[in-house]
């Protein structure tokens, strides 16, 4: 297998990998010493604080949760929004979400297009399936035309449903309101990944507050966690990997640190 020849070759000294969180443990488990930087996708929170303008908002949010598709792995796939927000997110949501564009990936103003691959899609609704049987209401979307998965927005969600629990990578986002940024918080960790997440608040005491105990490579405030420069280190916490990507931290990743010192005298 030329996969395991790369993975532990004696002239092989690092490994890099994105893709899948179950190959990432086998290559982690056949590189044994060998540095490593593994990239295993996410299931990407954005909080939404008490005291936000709602129309700010609206568009960057359908933007962060489903372009391509939603197959970007730090795509929004859980939106919390405060108790005090949450209808009339959720109505705007949908109907922004409603006027994407549906078409070929050809067309310039196409937003949705097919998603990557039959079986992708055969997944996909699977999960949503599940998710409805075990309560969540579709909002919008949730039927398949040709190749294409309309865009699909659920509330009511089970936490133990798939779409819930697992990395969508697709275009389907979950909803739910929160009582207390606690509760936001705790519910955005409730994940085997930890990748980005987003917190758009007013308060920059919250911002803080929610930043130092999110558990993720990376907090965004006031913006997107689909929001990505290669100035970043770019990686995850828990399942969502190892070591950190971005030009200046990805050449850090692939160097030895050596410590040089010189004694000149005994005076």
């Amino acid at each position: 297998v030329l996969s395991e020849a790369l993975t532990t070759h004696p002239h092989v000294k690092k490994v890099t990998f994105t893709g899948s969180v179950e190959v990432g443990h086998l290559i982690q488990q056949q590189a044994g010493f060998r540095k490593l930087t593994l990239e295993l996708g996410s299931n990407s929170p954005f909080i939404i604080d008490e005291g936000v303008d709602i129309d700010q908002i609206i568009q960057r949010s359908v933007m962060g949760s489903f372009t391509n598709n939603g197959q970007v792995c730090i795509s929004i796939q859980r939106i919390y929004v405060h108790k005090s927000l949450y209808q009339q997110f959720l109505e705007r949501f949908v109907s922004a979400t409603k006027q994407l564009v549906i078409g070929s990936p050809l067309e310039e103003n196409t937003n949705i297009t097919a998603v990557i691959s039959k079986k992708s899609l055969e997944r996909l609704q699977s999960w949503i399936d599940e998710a409805v049987q075990e309560g969540a209401k579709i909002e919008c979307g949730g039927t398949v035309e040709g190749n294409v998965l309309l865009p699909t927005v659920l509330t009511n969600v089970n936490r133990d449903s798939k779409v819930f629990r697992f990395e969508v990578f697709g275009p389907i986002v979950c909803i739910f309101p929160f009582d207390t940024l606690d509760d936001a918080i705790n519910d955005a960790n409730d994940s085997r990944y930890g990748l980005n997440s987003g917190v758009m608040t007013p308060s920059i005491e919250r911002a803080f507050y929610a930043a130092e105990r999110l558990e993720t490579g990376g907090v965004v405030i006031n913006d997107i966690p689909t929001y990505r420069i290669d100035n970043m280190p770019y990686g995850g916490w828990k399942d969502s990997g190892v070591g950190r990507e971005g030009v200046k931290y990805a050449m850090q990743e692939m160097m030895e640190q050596k410590f040089i010192s010189f004694k000149i005298s005994d005076h």
